[in-house]
């Protein structure tokens, strides 16, 4: 199907819609995944209506580009620069959604480095992928680290539980522990900031309403879990104070170890969505 280029809270973006009903919307700023219906007409991603849209600021909710920094860990700004720069489309096949990034002056202002970034968002009835492709274009290797960090629509948080991660290794951010996962099934009854070692096997969003099933590429040794919970949540200017009621992040992340890439080489990393 062909895309559509439309104004999303005043800034450009691209739709990509299915014969079935199927939807997504991807912001031109940060090639920011802002939305995915399945044909039922139900919205799979959360996007926080307080979100500023700007064409600089982050945007809080969707699914955004992590690169090449998570969090606070190095020297860049938050979460890196891929998120907060505008992409470009780029010829797509049927049922995608190519956008690219290369490095520029802006870019190796704050990191003096060659790449090219292409993001593939891949829409099916009842499931999106999203694959993010680095290849190293400079003359030396590059270090990075990534996240897909995927803010995961919920009805109520109280009501919802992610299956899939016992036993794996977990450090808990919020008070500094390691231990392997004892829990069947995760519930969130305040903030939850882990990062957990990733399964094999996809992990299940559990609500009342349905299932939602995450799987993501082996590259991907890390899965972060995220809700900011009431008290985080009221202090998010980009958030309204009941927020944390209706999403949670499950994020496919590389960022315990950075992957080193040859120059010339290319590394890949995918999370993928099915409405079960």
């Amino acid at each position: 199907m062909p895309i559509q280029s439309l104004q999303f809270r005043g800034q450009p973006a691209l739709a990509l819609d299915l014969p079935a009903g199927d939807r997504v919307v991807v912001a031109i700023h940060g090639a920011h995944l802002l939305s995915w219906t399945t044909a039922d007409g139900v919205e799979r991603i959360y996007l926080s209506p307080d979100a500023l849209f700007d064409g600089k600021s982050a945007i809080r909710g969707g699914i955004p580009v992590c690169w090449p920094q998570f969090n606070v860990r190095g020297p860049l700004p938050k979460h890196g620069f891929a998120r907060n720069l505008p992409w470009q489309a780029m010829p797509s096949a049927d049922g995608q959604l190519v956008m690219a990034l290369n490095d520029d002056e802006a870019t190796r202002a704050l990191w003096p480095h060659a790449f090219s970034l292409r993001l593939t968002v891949a829409l099916a009835p009842r499931q999106l992928r999203v694959t993010l492709d680095v290849r190293n274009t400079d003359a030396a290797p590059i270090s990075f680290a990534l996240a897909l960090h995927s803010y995961l629509k919920v009805d109520d948080i109280a009501q919802a539980s992610l299956e899939g991660l016992q036993g794996a290794p977990c450090w808990d951010s919020l008070r500094d522990e390691r231990f392997a996962e004892p829990a069947q099934a995760l519930r969130f009854t305040a903030e939850f900031d882990s990062v957990y070692g990733a399964p094999s096997a996809p992990l299940k969003l559990v609500q009342p309403t349905g299932t939602l099933q995450i799987a993501q590429s082996a590259t991907c040794t890390e899965t972060v879990v995220w809700n900011p919970g009431p008290i985080l949540s009221e202090k998010l200017a980009d958030m309204p104070d009941d927020g944390y009621r209706h999403m949670l992040c499950v994020e496919a992340a590389r960022i315990d170890e950075n992957i080193t890439l040859p120059p010339g080489a290319q590394w890949q990393a995918w999370q993928e969505l099915t409405v079960l």
